[in-house]
């Protein structure tokens, strides 16, 4: 029987991206993918600065629209408009036709991608990795990258733990000529009313991405605000081409991502940004230096690769959040001044990580102030981090 020299299971950014890695510095790789490409993933679809350079050089991203107006609101209330000058913010894709670019240069790179394929179980001994697929057969991997996803069976199987899961609902909604023009080179983040909360409006051409996402375990109260947020932007009327639902799951800082000749990354992994939730650029630059480790031969090199490149910002990010659950109106007030705008955009063209910013004295005293004023009981608080 083939043996592989990397099996990657998920042909997501994370999945695709280790598979790239690898596949372009000779390794013999395969991807297992349960769907087919393109197909619909539940993500707002905003590509940071962080996210660009990460795929510069290997596709041409398929942006729907380029973002440099931002509308701030809180709860609907006190809407503030910023506009970037000096160049686009965030650049915003669909993620069946995104994800099928990364797909293409996989396998462009030298990957096989076998689709419609579901892994049911793992097991290894020192030398190989056994797969066991939904179909009775059965591959084997010398090494094997798990990217299938937060409720995947390959960050079950390495024991991953997560300090915090959110329900994200979202819409994508078809718009006539005069919303896609009102909403042309913006989006709207508006702080929610529940601890931590926020919904967003993301333009994409003839489609507006719609979503608010909060704390699992007030899935009413959620999709109450989903309602009320679609209502108020007078978009209530419109039948969405897909309604869905999806959790995000944050990793506990001392989850393991790699058992044996396993890894994990992206949501499989729980490496995602605790604030924003944002996934994509954690999916990215983790699959990438997953798949660096493989070729490498030194799977330890991307525990160490986690640690450096990623866990720093999510620390600081789990700061924002807890400052953010107590008091948003805070950093509304806060992104309104010349250095919280500055901030805003900086993390946004990824020229500054939270780790960063969280240093800035700005942002220390309005983390300050949230902290010593009253307000909510924060939902995300871990006595093990600072």
């Amino acid at each position: 029987m083939t043996v592989w020299e990397l099996v990657v299971i998920g042909g997501g950014p994370a999945g695709l991206s280790a598979a790239y890695a690898a596949a372009r510095r000779g390794v013999r790789t395969l991807v297992l993918e349960r769907a087919a490409h393109p197909r619909y993933k539940t993500c707002g679809g905003g590509l940071t600065g962080v996210s660009l350079a990460a795929v510069t050089g290997r596709i041409e991203v398929p942006a729907r629209d380029v973002v440099d107006r931002v509308t701030f609101t809180l709860d609907g209330r006190r809407a503030l408009t910023r506009r970037h000058r000096d160049g686009p913010l965030v650049s915003m894709v669909r993620r069946e036709e995104f994800d099928d670019r990364l797909r293409a240069a996989a396998v462009s790179a030298g990957a096989e991608v076998r689709e419609r394929v579901t892994v049911r179980a793992l097991d290894q001994t020192p030398e190989v990795v056994r797969l066991r697929l939904a179909d009775g057969d059965t591959v084997l991997a010398r090494t094997v990258v798990g990217a299938d996803g937060s409720s995947g069976i390959s960050g079950r199987y390495v024991g991953v733990r997560h300090r915090q899961v959110d329900l994200g609902l979202e819409l994508e909604l078809p718009v006539p000529s005069a919303q896609q023009e009102r909403w042309r080179h913006r989006v709207l983040l508006d702080w929610g009313p529940l601890p931590g909360s926020y919904g967003w409006v993301f333009p994409k051409g003839d489609r507006l991405t719609v979503g608010v996402i909060a704390g699992r375990g007030e899935g009413e109260r959620t999709r109450d605000y989903l309602r009320r947020f679609v209502d108020r932007l007078g978009l209530a009327g419109i039948s969405p081409a897909h309604d869905s639902g999806h959790l995000t799951r944050c990793r506990a800082e001392d989850s393991p991502v790699r058992r044996g000749r396993v890894l994990v990354a992206g949501d499989a992994a729980g490496l995602l940004e605790p604030w924003t939730r944002e996934g994509i650029s954690y999916a990215l630059r983790s699959g990438e230096s997953a798949g660096d480790a493989v070729a490498d031969g030194d799977l330890a090199g991307y525990e160490r690769a986690v640690a450096q490149r990623l866990v720093p910002s999510m620390r600081a990010g789990y700061r924002l959040l807890d400052a953010f659950a107590r008091r948003p109106e805070i950093l509304h007030a806060a992104i309104a001044t010349p250095p919280g705008w500055r901030a805003f955009t900086r993390f946004c063209r990824g020229r500054a990580g939270f780790d960063e910013l969280v240093a800035h004295r700005p942002v220390r005293l309005a983390l300050a102030v949230a902290a010593r004023l009253p307000g909510l009981t924060p939902v995300y608080q871990d006595p093990r981090m600072p």
